[in-house]
């Protein structure tokens, strides 16, 4: 029994959608980049930490620094996000799923 107020699913998921369309992996990238970057820039405001402070204690460029915060900049090496989370006293995890 359909009722008038209730959306029933039509066909595939999103994630299969995207998939199809050959960039899941491009939006699970950004989507992940933009996580990383809100919890970065996060715990720095919350240790009172200036972006050029950051930057000197990564050691890295303010540039460098400025693209690691960028949401949509997904090309930021693995390294560099190690050592930011180091500075913050954070550990960064990665991990493969199925």
């Amino acid at each position: 029994m359909n009722h008038p107020h209730v959306v029933q699913p039509i066909g595939c998921s999103f994630e299969s959608f995207l998939a199809e369309q050959g960039i899941l992996a491009a939006v699970d990238a950004a989507a992940v980049k933009q996580v990383i970057a809100w919890q970065i820039a996060s715990a720095m405001r919350e240790q009172d930490l200036s972006k050029s402070a950051m930057a000197t204690a990564m050691p890295t460029s303010r540039t460098q620094l400025d693209r690691l915060l960028d949401p949509a900049n997904t090309g930021v090496a693995l390294h560099t996000l190690f050592r930011a989370a180091a500075v913050l006293g954070k550990r960064l995890k990665v991990a493969l799923e199925d």
